[in-house]
């Protein structure tokens, strides 16, 4: 007796064509992004997997980001974004797809840059992770690099009480202090040659790290702890600047010690100053009382 073959012409079996076209595209799409589709591919997957693709409509997509986006507005966006690319990718020659799902849908307004990690996701990452995502995590959140950037770093690039090096994205060279947090945890790491951060399981433990591994070995341990969830490596670049703005500095010294635009500085940065200024509103207004 013959099997029943399998659809082709699911929304899974959609995603599943589109991954399988990453290798072949004439614009690649780097690692640490193919990773975030994959990540928020799933979950509509879980939702319209058995759907003919045919039949997914705007009002289906507006429904899901109005629902996820009342909690959660960035995801409700990553989850647009990779639906937005690979339905761009079905409509064009391969003709995979004749209508657009996401036509009309729009994304919730950017309150500036990547989400930073809660207090809360930051004091359980320090308290569990371990090996090497311990080790990127601390060297994200103090010296503010990409993941692109932070599976280079080694002692070599350290001098004195710093860390230099040119910024694969951009070029542009920053001088990260090494603070105190910092600094403790390295006093554990081996002095010896190449990065810091190493594999530390499976068949290829001891060699370096890419940023796809390091994307994707996050992605499995996020999976499993709630308590991280929606996170991303990039928001601790934005942890980074905040702790920096709170501590008083300028967005030009904020730019030279993470490498990253003023203006960027800025946008991290903006919730942070309303604080601060309601705080010397309410210290000023109190003094006056008295």
């Amino acid at each position: 007796m013959e099997g029943i073959a399998e659809r082709t012409d699911t929304i899974g079996a959609l995603i599943n064509a589109y991954v399988a076209s990453w290798p072949s595209a004439r614009k690649q799409i780097t690692p640490a992004t193919q990773s975030q589709y994959r990540r928020y591919l799933e979950v509509v997957r879980d939702l319209w997997g058995n759907l003919p693709a045919e039949d997914l409509r705007p009002a289906h997509v507006e429904e899901l980001m109005v629902k996820i986006g009342a909690v959660k507005p960035g995801r409700a966006n990553n989850i647009l974004y990779a639906l937005r690319s690979m339905c761009s990718w079905a409509r064009g020659p391969v003709g995979l797809l004749h209508t657009d799902p996401v036509h009309g849908v729009k994304t919730f307004e950017s309150k500036g840059g990547h989400e930073p990690w809660t207090d809360d996701q930051l004091t359980f990452a320090e308290k569990n992770l371990a090996g090497m995502l311990r080790r990127a995590f601390f060297l994200a959140r103090y010296t503010g690099q990409r993941a692109s950037d932070i599976v280079r770093m080694g002692w070599t690039d350290v001098d004195g009480n710093t860390i230099s090096l040119p910024q694969k994205k951009t070029g542009v060279r920053p001088v990260c202090p090494i603070f105190p947090e910092l600094e403790a945890e390295m006093a554990t790491w081996e002095k010896r040659p190449g990065p810091f951060l190493l594999q530390d399981s499976g068949k290829n433990t001891g060699k370096p790290v890419s940023p796809n591994q390091l994307w994707k070995e996050f992605d499995k341990y996020r999976d499993k702890h709630d308590e991280l969830d929606g996170v991303v490596w990039h928001g601790l670049r934005a942890n980074a600047v905040i702790r920096l703005r709170r501590a008083g500095y300028t967005g030009q010294q904020i730019s030279d010690t993470i490498g990253m635009s003023v203006e960027m500085v800025e946008r991290y940065s903006r919730h942070q100053d309303r604080v601060a200024a309601a705080q010397t509103v309410l210290s000023t207004y109190r003094e006056r009382k008295l």
